[in-house]
């Protein structure tokens, strides 16, 4: 995002609504920093400017810096998934879709959320931490793989690396019995990055709508939350699927 400096008249409306912490006062207007910038659009978006003097960066498309924008502005469609929001379904579509299947388990580590955002290069250092640990069966359709240049390491292509964004999400499959120590190398790999995350653990119901992971989730240093995404079992797989 950029402000025309010829309209701006440093009123500072747009500051509170900078995720990034980007736009600045200088020479009594202001200005975005364009390394910090995540290209989310929400200073446009809030339609606080009293001048209009908000715009749309000219190279915002251009690539490595699109991966900006298709990681942080939620009403962009990510071209790798063709998802808009973050670019991936994750458990909002598992009844039709079947990516997590019984006796396995889905993480989602969403490296920057909650607004604190991210290099990609912190990034990396989960992937790699998880790949060099055997957990490298990371989801084809999510746009972090995309970014990859060796999914088997969980390598990422360095014109990315110091793209900085809202959030990305590292989304990978395990056994149920992988869990534990799942869990002990995202906590260490936790230690070396310079940034927050949060984590999903994506599972399908035992009966009883018991979690079968649970005493393992509970023994963790990691705090569950009551709150959910729940799939409540309205949609089919088809015959091909199935």
């Amino acid at each position: 995002m950029k402000i025309y400096e010829n309209l701006c008249v440093g009123c500072g409306r747009c500051h509170p609504y900078c995720p990034a912490q980007a736009i600045y006062f200088t020479d009594g207007i202001s200005k975005v920093a364009q390394d910090l910038c995540f290209e989310c659009g929400a200073c446009l978006r809030s339609q606080v400017c009293p001048v209009d003097a908000i715009y749309e960066s000219e190279d915002v498309y251009d690539y490595p810096r699109s991966v900006r924008k298709f990681f942080s502005d939620p009403t962009t469609t990510h071209k790798e998934t063709n998802m808009p929001g973050r670019g991936t379904e994750e458990v909002k579509t598992n009844d039709v879709t079947g990516r997590t299947a019984k006796g396995e388990l889905s993480i989602g580590i969403e490296v920057g959320r909650p607004t604190v955002g991210t290099r990609i290069f912190e990034v990396e250092k989960i992937t790699k931490a998880l790949a060099e640990a055997g957990f490298n069966d990371f989801e084809e359709k999510n746009p972090v793989s995309g970014l990859m240049k060796n999914k088997e390491k969980g390598i990422l292509k360095e014109e990315v690396l110091h793209e900085r964004v809202l959030s990305a999400i590292v989304e990978f499959t395990i056994k149920e019995e992988e869990l534990e120590r799942c869990l002990e190398v995202i906590e260490k790999a936790a230690a070396e990055i310079d940034t927050v995350f949060t984590m999903d653990l994506i599972s399908c119901y035992d009966k009883g709508m018991k979690i079968r992971v649970q005493d393992i989730i509970d023994k963790s240093n990691f705090t569950p939350r009551p709150n959910a995404k729940i799939n409540i079992g309205i949609g089919r797989l088809n015959d091909e699927e199935a």
